[in-house]
C-alpha cells in the first residue's frame, strides 16, 4: 500500500476577516491547526504549530507524533509568554502520520478538529473531541442531537500553546486499500453533519481534490460561520516509497523548567480505539494546586501579622 492522491482546499468562510487554519500536506505527514486568540493572534498560534510539524525529519510512530505536538506546543508558548499581545492564544492540532511499510497511520490529537476515514461506504470518526460539548455528551447531560448546534460546541478543553506542555492523545489505526482519510476544522463540522460529509465524498467519487472542494462548498452554503479547512488523501495498491533512516526522536526544547518532567502516557478508552495521552499531565495540575496553597498560606499569615499590630 501507498499514499495516493492527496489535496487540500481552505477557506475563510463567509463570516471571517482572517483565515486562522494552518495545515500541513506533506505525504507522509498531514495536519491541521486552527488558531484562537484576538488580534489575529490565532492566525500565528496555527502557523507556528505547523510550522513546527513540518520539522518531523522521517520519524514513525504514536512517540514520534507526540513529540511533533509537544514541539508545536512549546513553539507556541514561547511566543505567547514572549508577546503580550499574544498572551493565552493557542491552536487546535491534529497530525496523521501515515506508516506505509508498516501499513499504518500514527494519530496525535488536541482540540476539537476531527480525522475522518471513509472505508466502503461507512464514515468514521477517528478522534474525540477535547470540547465542553463532548464532554456534556459523555457525561448523559446532553443527547448528541443536543449538541448539534449547541451554543457552546466551540469551547474546547484541550488546546495547543496555552501551557508549558499539553496532554496529547495519540492511537494507530490499520491502513487498508481503498480508505479516503480527512482532516477538516470545525468550521466543517459545525456547519455539515457526518452523512452529508459521507454522502458529499461518495457523490465526488472519493476524488481528493473534489471531496475537499465539496465539502467546503457545503460548509459555506450552509452559512459559513468559521474557516473552512479539509485536507483528503487515499490509500492505493502499490509498493511504498523507501524509508530513510528515521533519527532518533528528542524531546522538544522546554520553554520552563516544568516542561522538562518526562512524559507519563496513561491509557484511555475512546471509539477510535486504544488511546495513549502523553503530556504533563497530574504532574502540572499539583504543581499548580501547590501554588495555589502557598499563596493561600501567605495570605492568612500576612493578615493573622496585620491583627496583631
Amino acid at each position: 500500500m501507498r499514499i495516493g492522491r492527496s489535496a487540500t482546499v481552505s477557506d475563510t468562510g463567509r463570516r471571517r476577516l482572517h483565515n486562522e487554519d494552518a495545515f500541513v500536506c506533506q505525504p507522509p505527514l498531514f495536519a491541521i491547526a486552527d488558531g484562537m486568540g484576538g488580534a489575529q493572534a490565532g492566525e500565528i498560534a496555527s502557523r507556528l504549530a505547523t510550522n513546527a510539524l513540518e520539522q518531523h525529519g522521517g520519524a514513525t510512530g504514536e512517540d514520534a507524533v507526540a513529540h511533533l505536538v509537544q514541539a508545536a506546543n512549546a513553539s507556541v508558548y514561547r511566543h505567547a509568554a514572549a508577546d503580550p499581545a499574544a498572551a493565552g492564544m493557542g491552536t487546535t492540532t491534529t497530525v496523521l502520520l501515515v506508516d506505509a511499510a508498516a501499513g499504518t497511520i500514527a494519530v496525535g490529537h488536541v482540540g476539537d478538529s476531527r480525522a475522518y476515514r471513509i472505508r466502503g461506504e461507512q464514515l468514521e470518526q477517528l478522534t474525540r473531541d477535547h470540547s465542553l460539548v463532548q464532554e456534556l455528551v459523555d457525561s448523559g447531560r446532553l443527547t448528541p442531537d443536543e449538541a448539534i448546534g449547541h451554543p457552546h460546541r466551540s469551547v474546547i478543553t484541550r488546546a495547543v500553546g496555552t501551557e508549558p506542555s499539553v496532554d496529547v492523545d495519540t492511537f494507530t489505526v490499520e491502513l487498508a486499500v481503498g480508505d479516503l482519510y480527512l482532516l477538516c476544522s470545525d468550521g466543517l463540522t459545525d456547519m455539515v453533519g457526518d452523512d452529508v460529509i459521507l454522502a458529499r465524498a461518495l457523490a465526488a467519487g472519493r476524488e481528493p481534490e473534489v471531496v475537499a472542494r465539496a465539502l467546503v462548498d457545503e460548509a459555506n452554503r450552509a452559512g459559513g460561520d468559521d474557516n473552512i479547512t479539509v485536507i483528503a488523501f487515499e490509500i492505493e495498491a502499490g509498493e511504498p516509497p523507501a524509508a530513510p533512516e528515521a533519527p532518533p526522536v528528542l524531546a522538544p526544547d522546554a520553554p520552563t523548567a516544568e516542561n522538562a518532567a518526562a512524559e507519563q502516557p496513561t491509557g484511555q478508552t475512546a471509539a477510535a480505539g486504544r488511546v495513549r495521552r502523553h503530556g504533563a499531565g497530574a504532574g502540572g495540575r499539583a504543581f499548580a494546586l501547590a501554588a495555589i496553597v502557598l499563596a493561600l498560606a501567605a495570605a492568612a499569615l500576612l493578615i493573622w501579622w496585620s491583627l496583631g499590630r
